[in-house]
């Protein structure tokens, strides 16, 4: 008997439609998987027939003969285990095919039948939409995340028993409380712009960068607030709209991190070590992962100490921040990651951090200031639309300050502005 079940793997960050079709004939006992199964995918099968047998289900001792279309895809990850294991006991006849043809299917077995949570299913439940599937069969610990995904039934599966039982009809779905608004306000928005003591233009560029959603490049000796002004910026943007929240949370679901309330309603704020990588910043590997660029999508990228990069980093968000993606090709396959995001760099004015410090000497010689301006390519600033010199605070500065705007009213103003 030949049974087909609509499953996904993970490309990038979007999921990729793998028709699992499952054959038992007569013949000795085998099984074998074909269409280009990745070493995890390989490993299932002992998975698989373990999970069977430790439900109190029979595994079938004929030849058996699982398909994964298309065959020139390569499929890579353990949320395959529950789609073979459901078409095997569909063909022995425990499943019935209507019910399972309604369903896409994820999840990853463990030896003692349980299902173990996945990366991606934010990505498999908006497939399922897209392909107009009635729901998808999940892990219970993944439930949250497809839940996202409106328009769609959600069947969480503790163990790959439960989920036989709910397609058999014996047992009804365990229903769940579903999550509140998707995107909305109320949520704290971190540090609070209040908290800016004076610096009236490093707070005025903060809100223009905010609106016109402009790099921003901040100048300044160390312990002048580049990095606190930076941490504000978040506070000061718009919220997501629900179509932003759920690409952002795509993002952080094919990656392995669920997307909790904070990263759904917050627009997210990354950072990166100086010593970063091009691959850790914009995204490589074999297979592609996303970089840092990709997880600041929607929101800010903060890179502290800009100079101290490696200049390939550097160079790297040249295409980035002009398309607003990045493409990385790997074996035939061409991967796609978003990564709209503002980015605000600071750095020194010179080596030793004495240049417009009021306190400090600056000690560097004209060649090495020299070879500090050019470690900035043109094309590159050309890519900062703007750039501030902060300054320090002298005393009177502090005793006459009493703090500037909240971050909400700014953000009010930077709304109504992208709204005109």
């Amino acid at each position: 008997m030949l049974v087909r079940v609509l499953a996904s793997t993970i490309a990038g960050i979007d999921a990729v439609p793998v028709e699992v079709e499952t054959d038992i004939s007569k013949g000795l006992p085998s099984y074998t998987i074909v269409g280009l199964p990745g070493g995890a995918v390989r490993e299932s099968a002992d998975r698989v027939r373990a999970a069977i047998r430790n439900s109190g289900l029979r595994f079938p001792g004929r030849k058996i003969t699982i398909n994964l279309a298309p065959a020139d895809l390569r499929k890579d990850g353990a949320l395959l285990d529950l789609p073979i294991a459901l078409s095997i006991l569909c063909a022995e006849g425990v499943v019935p095919a209507d019910a399972l043809g309604k369903f896409m299917v994820g999840g990853e077995l463990s030896l003692d039948g349980s299902v173990k949570p996945v990366r991606g299913v934010l990505s498999q439940a908006l497939l399922a939409r897209q392909t107009g599937l009635s729901g998808i069969i999940v892990p219970s610990a993944n439930f949250e995340e497809a839940e996202l995904v409106s328009g769609l039934t959600v069947i969480p599966a503790e163990t790959l028993r439960e989920a036989v039982a709910i397609l058999s009809g014996e047992v009804h779905p365990q229903r769940k409380r579903r999550r509140g608004p998707i995107a909305g306000p109320g949520e704290p928005h971190g540090p609070d712009l209040r908290d800016v003591v004076g610096q009236p233009v490093a707070r005025r560029a903060l809100e223009i960068a905010a609106t016109g959603e402009h790099a921003l490049l901040l100048f300044g000796p160390p312990g002048c607030g580049k990095t606190m002004l930076a941490e504000r910026m978040p506070g000061i943007l718009p919220d997501f709209e629900e179509d932003e929240a759920l690409e952002t949370a795509k993002i952080y679901s094919a990656a392995g991190e669920p997307p909790w309330p904070r990263l759904i309603t917050r627009r997210p704020f990354r950072t990166a070590h100086h010593s970063a990588t091009p691959a850790g910043l914009v995204g490589g590997g074999n297979p592609p992962r996303p970089g840092e660029i990709t997880f600041a999508h929607g929101g800010v990228l903060f890179l502290d100490e800009f100079s101290e990069f490696r200049r390939e980093s550097r160079e790297a968000l040249r295409q980035p921040l002009e398309s607003g993606e990045i493409r990385i090709a790997r074996a035939g396959n061409v991967y796609r990651f978003p990564c709209r995001f503002l980015l605000i760099a600071a750095t020194n004015l010179c080596p030793c951090g004495g240049a417009g410090h009021p306190k400090r000497i600056c000690r560097c010689s004209p060649p090495v200031l020299l070879r500090f301006s050019q470690k900035f390519s043109g094309p590159l600033l050309d890519r900062f639309d703007l750039s501030v010199t902060v300054a320090p605070l002298s005393g009177d500065d502090w005793s006459a300050s009493s703090g500037g705007e909240e971050s909400i009213a700014v953000r009010r103003r930077v709304s109504a502005a992208r709204r005109v």
